[in-house]
Formats: C-alpha cells, sequence, structure tokens
C-alpha cells in the first residue's frame, strides 16, 4: 500500500477519533473530517501543474492535509526550509526540480517576512474557494468505501516518491533526497518493532516537516497508525510546547536534543506526566540532558539515530533495552556494517569505522545527481559518511561525521572526541566546539571555538590527560555565539568559513 491508501483505510476505520488537534488554530480535527478536507483540498490540487509541489507551511492541520491531498492527486511534495533564506529555498527548489506551485501561508510570509515568490498559492485563498457544492460532493466521495475512494485516487505505486526533501547542508551543499512510500512504511514497520506505540497514542507533531525526522514521525507514524497527532507550529515556543504536552497528555514526544533542553527549561514537574516515549535524535544526546530529565520528570530519554537518505530511522533506544551513550540497536528490518575507512575491510566489535546501512528504507538515489549517488550507494549498501561501531551487545554507537576526522602527521583524529573533552574541560557557561583549520606543516591542525576568553593553558593541561598531544587543539578562535542550524545543530560549514577567515587574518 502507498502512504495515502493506508492514510484513508485508517481515517475509514476511526471515523470520529481525533486525528489532529491543531494548537495553532484551535482546530481539533477527526479522522472522519480529516478524510474530507483533504479529499476537496486534492479536487483544488488538480488545477496545479503535474510532478512536484512545493509545500512551504509551518506544522498545523492545513500542512498536514496539503501533503496528502498533493499525493492523492499524484503531484509529489516538495518540502521547503522556511527557517532561514525562504525565499532563495523557494527558487532553489524550483529550478533543481523544474516546478512552479509552491503552497503556502500569508501569516508564515508576514511572519518571516519574505518576499512573494511567483508561482506561490496562499493556502487561505485555497481554503475559501471551496464553494458549498465542491463540501456536499466531497462529503459524498467521502462517505464511499475505503477500497472506493482508493480507486478514484492517482494510482501510484509504493516505490514512487511520496516526498522530496533536502539534506541539512552542515557541511556540504544540500542534496535532494527522494523516498518513496515504500521507503517511509517500511521505517515505520522497522519502528514499530522496537517501540511499542499505536492508536491510543497522542503524539508531538512540532518538528519541521522539511526535516525528514517531522515528517515520518510527526505526520505519517500518527496518521496511518490511528494516533492522534498535536501540532505546534515551531518546536522553538518552548512554553507553549510544555502546555501542549501538560493539556493534550502526550504520550510520545519526539525532538533534538536542542530542543529538548528548551523543553526541559522551562517546563514544571508534572508537565511530561503522560509521556511514556520521549525520543532525542539528529544530533548527539549531552549525558547531562538525560540526567536532568530523570532529575525532574523521572522519565528515561530514549536516543536514537538516523539520515534522511534512510527515512530516517537506522537505530534506537527503547524501554526493555537501553544502553546510555548509545544510539540503540539497529532497526530489526535494516542491516548496518561498519567497516574500515581506509580498506573498506569489516570492523570488529569494538572497532570504529564507516557506518554503512541496508535495507528497504533507504532511498534509491539522489534526486539528478548521478555522482553523488554513486559514491554513496554501493551494491544496495548506503554510506552514511558517519563514524561509529558496535559493541557486543549489538548497541551502535555514533562517534561522529568522516568528515569530521583528519589526518593530522598521518594519524586520524576524532574531531567529535577532541570537542567532548574540550567541553569538559571549559568553565562552566563557556560553550566550545572544535574545527579544522590548514597547517602548512602538518596538512591539518585543531582549532578550539569558544564564546568566550579562557585560561587557555590550563584547559589544555586538562585535555592532555585525556588526548595525545597530536589531537590537541593548537589555536583557540572566540567566536561570542556558534552558528547554528534550524535543527539545532552546529553550522560546521559555516563555522569552519568563519575560522578560517580568521586564522587567515591573524
Amino acid at each position: 500500500m502507498t502512504l495515502v491508501e493506508s492514510f484513508v483505510r485508517t481515517a475509514k476505520q476511526r471515523g470520529d477519533k481525533l486525528a489532529i488537534v491543531d494548537r495553532a488554530t484551535g482546530q481539533r480535527v477527526t479522522y472522519k473530517a480529516a478524510l474530507l478536507r483533504a479529499l476537496m483540498l486534492a479536487r483544488k490540487l488538480e488545477a496545479c501543474g503535474p510532478g512536484f509541489i512545493g509545500v512551504m507551511i509551518p506544522n498545523s492541520a492545513g500542512a498536514t492535509l496539503t501533503v496528502i491531498a498533493a499525493l492523492m492527486t499524484g503531484r509529489v511534495p516538495v518540502m521547503i526550509n522556511y527557517s532561514t533564506g525562504a525565499a532563495q529555498n523557494c527558487e532553489l527548489a524550483q529550478r533543481r526540480l523544474d516546478f512552479r506551485t509552491i503552497i503556502t501561508s500569508r501569516k508564515l510570509l508576514e511572519k518571516i517576512k519574505c518576499p512573494e515568490v511567483d508561482g506561490m498559492v496562499f493556502i487561505e485563498d485555497v481554503a475559501a474557494s471551496i464553494s458549498a457544492v465542491a463540501k456536499f460532493a466531497g462529503a459524498l466521495r467521502a462517505g464511499q468505501s475505503a477500497d472506493r475512494i482508493c480507486r478514484s485516487l492517482h494510482a501510484a505505486g509504493a516505490d514512487d516518491p511520496a516526498v522530496i526533501l533536502f539534506t541539512s547542508g552542515s557541511e556540504r551543499t544540500p542534496k535532494v533526497v527522494p523516498l518513496t512510500h515504500a521507503n517511509l512504511i517500511a521505517n515505520l514497520e522497522g519502528l514499530h518493532g522496537v517501540l511499542d506505540f499505536g492508536p491510543d497514542d497522542v503524539i508531538l507533531g512540532n518538528l519541521p516537516f522539511f526535516h525528514v525526522f517531522g515528517i515520518n514521525t510527526g505526520l505519517w507514524l500518527p496518521l496511518i497508525t490511528g494516533a492522534t497527532v498535536v501540532t505546534v507550529p515551531s518546536p522553538l515556543e518552548f512554553r507553549a510546547v510544555c502546555a501542549a504536552i501538560r493539556e493534550e497528555r502526550m504520550t510520545m514526544v519526539i525532538g533534538t536534543p536542542v530542543f529538548l533542553a528548551g523543553y526541559l527549561q522551562k517546563s514544571d514537574p508534572g508537565d511530561f506526566e503522560s509521556v511514556r516515549l520521549l525520543i532525542t535524535g539528529a544530533d548527539k544526546c549531552p549525558e547531562s540532558l538525560r540526567h536532568l530529565y530523570w532529575e525532574k520528570h523521572r522519565i528515561a530519554l530514549l536516543e536514537g539515530y538516523g539520515t534522511t537518505e534512510t527515512s530516517p530511522v537506522i537505530s534506537v533506544n527503547s524501554p526493555l533495552h537501553n544502553r546510555p551513550g548509545s544510539v540503540g540497536r539497529v532497526l530489526p528490518n535494516l542491516d548496518v556494517r561498519l567497516e574500515h575507512w581506509d580498506t573498506a575491510e569489516p570492523c570488529a566489535v569494538g572497532a570504529i569505522g564507516k557506518i554503512l546501512v541496508k535495507g528497504p528504507s533507504v532511498m534509491n538515489g539522489y534526486f539528478d545527481d548521478f555522482e553523488a549517488t554513486s559514491m554513496r550507494l554501493h551494491r544496495g549498501w548506503y554510506d552514511t559518511q558517519d563514524m561509529g561501531y558496535m559493541d557486543a551487545d549489538g548497541y551502535l554507537w555514533h562517534v561522529g561525521r568522516l568528515a569530521r576526522f583528519l589526518k593530522v602527521g598521518g594519524e586520524m583524529v576524532s574531531l567529535p572526541l577532541v570537542e567532548d573533552v574540550l567541553q569538559r574541560a571549559l568553565p562552566p557557561g563557556v560553550d566550545g566546539v572544535v574545527v579544522e583549520a590548514p597547517d602548512a606543516s602538518r596538512g591539518s591542525r585543531v582549532v578550539a571555538v569558544i564564546t568566550e576568553g579562557v585560561d587557555e593553558r590550563e584547559v589544555l593541561r586538562q585535555m592532555g590527560g585525556d588526548l595525545p598531544n597530536i589531537a590537541l587543539p593548537k589555536q583557540f578562535v572566540v567566536v561570542p555565539e556558534l552558528p547554528k542550524m534550524p535543527s539545532g545543530k552546529i553550522d560546521y560549514r559555516q563555522l569552519t568559513e568563519i575560522v578560517r577567515q580568521l586564522v587567515h587574518r591573524a
């Protein structure tokens, strides 16, 4: 089945059960109403050109139903990042994928001060244009059997694209990732083999749909399993999210470490009383965050790991199998291989190597990019370009991006490891990361980037107890605010450029 067919059958089965709670507008949409509104919206989208259609709407009932309606007509939604450079992102997507129409919201453009881009269609206008006759026709159509409704929709196949996403671009230029219906469904099936979730769950849906983490766990997971999703437009609305968790009695909360740290700070004891699954991913989870959630809310924070290209989850800890610090066990329908970065030989247990993934949730390739596809996909194995190791009990440990390993004097140095040691050595209130800078004699050197000046000799003395001399930072650079991606990840690409300019001027 496709995602749309799964949704239609779930909606017909669940009927008056609550499907979407839209905290921004106050709408409480049942499955019956969601199906009706998606079908009516699909009729309107049929007037748009075939092929790709852009979607740039914050998490809401409108965004959710627009994605479903687009697929009902055979259009493939292209999810556009509006957090930074929205207009440029729209134009880039239109050029890269050769389409025109972008469904967006006037309220969003006003809020982010984005100019109107040619091809934009406003969801407010589309909703207002649905006549009483169209509503009546939609109700008749929604009243039909699931089989009949599915036959009336665009005849998509499981291997057809279901969404177009862009990689984060934290280290390189973003790539275009088409994921199929089969990819996304397989990932949810694999996740269900590890975690217990279903129709009784109330799930937070506030991770932006332009991230795979958001669209698969915050849209498709609840709506094809019959759960209720609660949408909040921005994960940065920390107090609003905590209020939603408390008031809607959420049972499943998924977020990045940065967002979850914000919720922890703004929450009161009891806000997470109903939550039974609290999951983090997309970036390394600090041990302190796990500890503080347990201290304040008596809930275990479970860490997982994934990539856009794998739809996204590769591994996750669970309440029954949780090894803090690891990223959990690999999903049952995926295979993971650890191989040496130089020889490509399989790694022994505990030995660090590149993480390769194979299985039904792995993409078929990047859009219109044979070179990137051939570099990352080999005989079905996807090279994540991440480094890690597997322990004797089958838990995967992620230790950083391959791009964040460098050779210094012929030795491999892990920047994430150096960064971890640096952060422990810095005074309270000072943030710090490390990046690579060119070195005339050794090729590369490690540079520590900190947010305030410190006693560098003392920091290096403390770091020297855990690291060899070759891995110690050779220079400290002060950057008052570390640049970050919308997900809260450090933007290492931008930071490295800043550091190289500073070092060059010095």
